[in-house]
């Protein structure tokens, strides 16, 4: 089970990172060319949310059954354990609370700027986060 999880945790984080990616890009297009947002626009942002919290929970489940966290005093003086006990986790809970966000906040907007507004700024720093804390060595 642990291995299963494991293997989906990268995979998903993949196609949450590239939905994450082009979302972000697709708002900073819309926002920047005044277009109007579009079904597509909310879609593409809705799959990159649900990807992204898919994948939020693999990874709570994850830590919870994983041996690399399960000494947490440990952790804390190595780097690369207090990265995959502490940093990774929190960092990316604060991520998926700002892509939330920008997707909560997009819905009371009223005009189509704002709207890819709140989309571009909150998924990109969410994207930002996420992709400060990989375990780049251990993913690639």
């Amino acid at each position: 089970m642990y291995t299963g999880l494991q293997h989906a945790h990268s995979y998903i984080a993949f196609a949450a990172l590239i939905l994450l990616i082009v979302a972000s890009i697709n708002a900073l297009i819309g926002m920047s060319s005044n277009k109007e947002f579009k079904d597509g626009d909310r879609k593409l942002s809705l799959f990159a949310l649900i990807f992204t919290h898919t994948q939020l929970l693999i990874g709570i489940v994850l830590y919870f059954v994983s041996p690399l966290v399960q000494s947490f005093s440990v952790a804390m003086k190595d780097s690369t354990l207090r990265l995959y006990a502490l940093e990774h986790p929190l960092i990316n809970i604060i991520a998926v609370v700002l892509i939330t966000i920008g997707w909560s906040r997009h819905k009371k907007m009223t005009t189509s700027k704002a709207q890819f507004k709140s989309i571009a700024i909150m998924y990109a720093l969410g994207t930002l986060l996420i992709l400060s804390r990989i375990p780049w060595n251990a993913w690639l």
